[in-house]
């Protein structure tokens, strides 16, 4: 079976490593003149360090940049480069010289007698197209349920791994060409087929390659992106280099062949991180931007993911202490549960145990607090979380609450609460004005274009709201245009509709860029919303459902009422009401 199987490979395309001893060079650049001839082209063919590389070098009467077909599915650049010949057959090297003038070309033929047959057992080869015994080779697609199935990253990483700008949330490009796509890669002739199911999914800075097809749809999910009309299925070729210690796919196809999807991949080069029997994963630099590194997951066609399953337990004890367990576990064979980590939800230190153990923990403060438990097993980190809601608080909590503002947030040395954004742009940047009365050295800049209900927000941790009882004043520093209006709203988030909650108060911005302190009173402002039916006060501060234990979100929006272009302000010194158990 061996034998026979060596003769269908005879004369098959084969792997290459192509690896370039030094930069084209054109130290002695000729004269502009004629376009250089075959005749001045001339390049050897030497055995290298086995009987399967092969150094060619570039001999020619004439200085240009060289440029390589090994006739192998490979190409290389360079004076002297190693070309890699593991299966028998006949190939053609062609080069290519460029010179100032003009181009030539020359050709010799090169002929294999051995047969490498290391890549028959090599576990890259075979966890690649399944070996020798899969005739109709491997089929892989992208692992879309998988967090960093795409993925961006720098490319200079010593890690190499693309995630760390951008990783792909699972299923994120549902509804684009992307999940449907199958690579299929035969050890037989080392053939790979691509069948994208009609379209694929592309980076805009590819979608005219005049390669992929002439109609294209709309963009999806995000502007930069494209589905296009592509048909297929289409072939091309696969071959295996080893570059720098690492191993490299190298796809050679007359229409572009990709995973899913398409960022131009440079010299259609992909580097191996990780491959095994269910995981390629895979690098690639763009032709189109040197300065990112792209990610791929994918898995084999039809493969499921063993899942292990749990029940996370949350149970009130005595004066709110809380027994956390995890109990019905479901392991596959071969898989395990090695530990836990508790996050209780209140800012607490996460305590570690067992993978049976019941952790106890004690709340302080009365509310509803989420509770998360991280389960370290053979599968990666599994996540849980139970939600648990406390009625009183701790009988040895004693109260701790001041008449008196605390600075939320102050862009440069404060930040009792972080500052978010939604839907809106919120950067923290150089004070533009730093006189009277703000010298502070960093400020916000929020601006949102369109999107009336666009803000920014703080949203106080799990247990802990404003009261409104001892002080009902919230004072931000403000620098905008005259006439904006800046709102401050308050929000329960723990209902379904916050929005019916909100209680709220505007100030106007009185001088063209200048700093101003805007003051929010809510003394004898209403909250919630009478005409919807929900919970109901003419004054805030005067009703015990709305004065404590109630807002827990801050919102800042700008012109709110204005639904279409672009508003900005730059504020500073996000302060309020103390908030009980939390002091500056």
């Amino acid at each position: 079976m061996g034998n026979k199987y060596i003769i269908r490979l005879t004369g098959a395309l084969a792997m290459i490593l192509a690896l370039v001893s030094c930069e084209p060079q054109m130290a002695d650049k000729p004269d502009i003149g004629a376009a250089p001839t075959s005749d001045q082209l001339d390049f050897t063919i030497t055995p290298g360090s086995d009987d399967f590389n092969f150094v060619i070098t570039n001999t020619s009467s004439v200085t240009g940049i060289a440029s390589w077909d090994f006739g192998n599915g490979t190409k290389g650049s360079g004076e002297s480069v190693i070309s890699r010949y593991p299966m028998p057959g006949d190939y053609t090297v062609k080069l290519t010289l460029v010179t100032r003038g003009g181009v030539a070309t020359k050709t010799k033929s090169f002929t294999q007698t051995e047969t490498d047959f290391s890549i028959f057992t090599d576990p890259v080869y075979v966890n690649l197209t399944g070996g020798v015994n899969d005739a109709d080779g491997k089929t892989w697609v992208v692992d879309k349920d998988t967090k960093g199935h795409f993925g961006v990253g720098d490319v200079t990483l010593a890690t190499g791994i693309g995630l760390d700008w951008w990783s792909a949330d699972p299923d994120i490009k549902s509804g684009t060409g992307a999940y449907d796509d199958e690579l299929t890669f035969i050890l037989t002739d080392f053939v790979v087929s691509y069948d994208n199911k009609g379209v694929s999914y592309v980076k805009g800075y590819t979608k005219d390659d005049p390669k992929l097809a002439t109609v294209y749809l709309n963009p999806r999910l995000n502007k930069d992106d494209y589905d296009v009309d592509y048909a297929t299925p289409v072939t091309g070729t696969w071959t295996i280099i080893e570059q720098g210690g690492a191993d490299y796919i190298v796809i050679n196809s007359e229409t572009p062949i990709f995973p899913g999807l398409d960022v131009g991949a440079k010299d259609n080069k992909y580097k191996i991180l990780k491959i095994e029997e269910n995981l390629l994963e895979l690098t690639c630099e763009s032709s189109y931007e040197n300065w990112t590194k792209w990610h791929y997951f994918l898995i084999p066609k039809g493969y499921v993911r063993p899942t292990i399953t749990y029940t996370v337990n949350v149970t009130e004890g005595i004066d709110n202490e809380v027994s956390c367990s995890v109990t019905g576990y479901s392991i596959p064979d071969g898989q395990s549960v090695t530990g836990i980590t508790w996050n209780f939800g209140d800012g607490s230190v996460e305590v570690t145990g067992g993978k049976d153990e019941v952790v106890k923990h004690v709340y302080m403060r009365k509310g509803t607090f989420t509770v998360t438990a991280k389960l370290s097993s053979s599968l990666g980190d599994l996540t849980g979380t139970k939600q648990i809601v406390l009625a009183n608080n701790n009988s040895a909590y004693v109260p701790f609450l001041l008449d008196m503002m605390i600075v939320y947030n102050d862009l440069s040395e404060v930040q009792v609460f972080p500052l978010l954004a939604e839907n809106c742009t919120l950067t923290t940047v150089d004070n533009p004005e730093k006189e009277y009365p703000n010298k502070s050295a960093k400020v916000a800049l929020y601006s949102r274009t369109d999107n009336q209900y666009a803000n920014a927000y703080i949203r106080l941790p799990a247990g802990f709201r404003f009261d409104l009882r001892l002080q009902q004043v919230f004072k931000v520093m403000v620098r905008g245009k005259a006439g904006d209006v800046i709102l401050l709203k308050l929000e329960n988030s723990d209902p379904a509709e916050p929005w019916k909650t909100g209680t709220e108060k505007t100030y106007k911005i009185q001088n063209d860029d200048s700093w101003e302190v805007a003051v929010f009173d809510f003394n004898g402002v209403p909250g919630g919303f009478n005409w919807t039916g929900d919970m109901y006060a003419p004054d805030v501060v005067a009703d015990d459902r709305f004065n404590h234990d109630f807002y827990n979100t801050l919102r800042l929006m700008c012109n709110s009422t204005v639904a279409t272009g672009t508003h900005s302000f730059y504020f500073d010194e996000l302060s309020g009401p103390h908030v009980e158990g939390i002091h500056k």
